[in-house]
């Protein structure tokens, strides 16, 4: 099996059908990417909160690539197998002013720098009180170029991917993203060690290699699809809810998980937020009893009470 790489260096900030591919390869072969974590090199392993005053954001959720597939062509699907990922040996959240579910209510910078404790598959959130979190690696970007002409942020997700931060997307998982235009032109970056679904998470470097293959037998593949061996393993879990409108319910629930994390488990609310953001799970619960939703903000119990 033929195999590629492309280099940290290779990279762009967003997605735009006219930059020039890093590698060309046939349907079918392998790359590894060598991705710098989201902050493009602003943080490193010795910053603190001060760094993230003078982050430069038009820096950051670089994708490495692109990578041109011959066979593609407009009209077919790219199938990414997820093949390995291997995470740096440190990572970082933050709660950034302005960014976030619940920004008005968390105006002031907090900056986390994790060890990631890779033979054992854990990082500590606070070793004293025994909360560690599980390490499962994905890159929150994976995407192919748009059709249409001119540069795109690679912040938001799109049609055809990108920014999709779906932690479910990992090793042994296949994405499927619709192509459209010649070659593909795929690029993934935005390493994470941990996250929740719709939160922020543990950003660390990563190398992750893929088998890029198109197929042609797939033209209901509007939007990224994805297929996943992933389950929960009769995970206990804790859970919060918010009845009212979407936006309105998925901020309640949050803010009923952090006040919980605070009086069960003596959270700053800084820590309650950020521990929502890197382990807890939003889901829809109830969609059909216009106007309200149910919201569930999930905090899986397996985190607590770790022992050093």
């Amino acid at each position: 099996m033929s195999i590629h790489s492309v280099r940290r260096e290779q990279c762009h900030l967003a997605w735009d059908n006219s930059i020039p591919p890093a590698i060309r390869i046939k349907s079918g072969q392998t790359v590894t990417f060598d991705c710098v974590d989201a902050s493009n090199g602003q943080i490193d392993a010795s910053s603190t909160v001060a760094t993230l005053g003078s982050l430069v954001f038009s820096r950051l959720d670089q994708v490495n690539g692109p990578v041109y597939v011959e066979e593609a062509q407009p009209g077919d699907t790219l199938q990414v197998d997820v093949l390995s990922i291997e995470t740096g040996e440190w990572g970082w959240s933050a709660l950034i002013p302005g960014f976030g579910l619940l920004a008005d209510e968390f105006p002031e910078p907090e900056l986390k720098i994790w060890k990631l404790n890779k033979d054992e598959g854990f990082a500590w959130f606070n070793e004293a009180k025994g909360i560690k979190i599980p390490l499962r690696p994905f890159a929150g970007e994976m995407g192919v170029a748009r059709g249409v002409k001119g540069s795109y942020s690679t912040i938001p997700p799109y049609n055809t991917g990108g920014n999709i931060d779906t932690k479910h997307v990992t090793v042994g998982s296949t994405l499927f993203l619709p192509i459209e235009v010649e070659g593909a032109l795929f690029s993934t970056g935005d390493g994470h060690a941990a996250q929740d679904d719709g939160g922020t998470a543990i950003e660390t470097s990563i190398q992750v290699t893929v088998r890029l293959t198109i197929r042609n037998d797939r033209p209901y593949t509007k939007t990224p699809h994805f297929s996943t061996t992933a389950s929960d393993k009769d995970e206990e879990y804790y859970c919060t809810t918010g009845v009212d409108s979407g936006s309105t319910a998925t901020m309640s629930a949050v803010r009923h998980m952090i006040d919980f994390l605070c009086t069960e488990h003596q959270l700053k609310r800084t820590e309650a937020y950020m521990l929502c953001s890197v382990a807890g799970d939003l889901r829809l619960h109830e969609v059909v009893d216009m106007p309200n939703y149910v919201v569930g903000m999930m905090m899986p119990q397996s985190i607590f009470g770790g022992s050093s």
